[in-house]
């Protein structure tokens, strides 16, 4: 994999980690953000998570399982949050930002943001894959230099239902208004793959490097 691994910190370079918890899709978000010539390293080492300039938790698994193989590296990622370091949740790794998932059986999420993760309603076509349309507003700071609709890659059964006052949302259209991704102070999560998203994902991963650089 074209990934460095374990750079050093040195405070010209900046490092965003991806979270390596043994779920899917984990190295292709680590081969995107190679791509665009960011700094990657995929660990769930403590000390890289309390030096990385910037978080990713991907994956692609059931809620429950890629909770458990998190482990203990869930409340290092809550303590890098509350520290004031930027989060990115792609896919269930989205999903887990959230306070529970009905996926399976009832499972504890991070609790980062307040909500749930349902179903997809029975009467659409389940598992939602292919491309659909988000809206977003323009307070979100991933989608900066885009237009304020844009197409991306889904490729899920379940969604996050955010209940959270302070958190800005974007929507796609699935037979109802589907919570695509949302922005909470320094968290941001996206259901869709941008990773698999062609130049615009691209973008939005170039665009969570902008934002880890600017504040760091």
């Amino acid at each position: 994999m074209p990934t460095k691994q374990a750079p050093d910190f040195h405070l010209d370079i900046l490092v965003i980690l991806v979270i390596d918890y043994n779920v899917g899709n984990v190295k292709s978000v680590c081969n995107a953000l190679s791509h665009i010539g960011c700094e990657v390293e995929l660990s769930s080492k403590p000390e890289r998570i309390k030096k990385a300039d910037g978080i990713i938790l991907p994956g692609v698994a059931a809620f429950g399982y890629a909770m458990s193989q998190l482990g203990l590296t869930a409340q290092l990622i809550k303590e890098a949050v509350v520290a004031g370091k930027f989060l990115l949740g792609i896919c269930v790794g989205h999903q887990l930002l959230f306070e529970q998932s009905s996926e399976h059986g009832r499972h504890k999420g991070l609790g980062l943001i307040r909500g749930n993760v349902r179903p997809l309603p029975p009467q659409q076509i389940v598992p939602h894959m292919g491309w659909n349309m988000v809206t977003f507003p323009s307070e979100m700071e991933l989608f900066k230099g885009l237009r304020d609709k844009e197409y991306f890659y889904f490729a899920h059964s379940y969604y996050a239902e955010p209940s959270d006052i302070d958190t800005y949302v974007g929507y796609t259209d699935y037979g109802f208004k589907l919570p695509a991704t949302v922005q909470k102070g320094n968290i941001f999560g996206v259901q869709f793959h941008p990773e698999k998203s062609g130049e615009v994902g691209l973008k939005v991963l170039r665009n969570f490097e902008r934002i880890c650089r600017e504040v760091g």
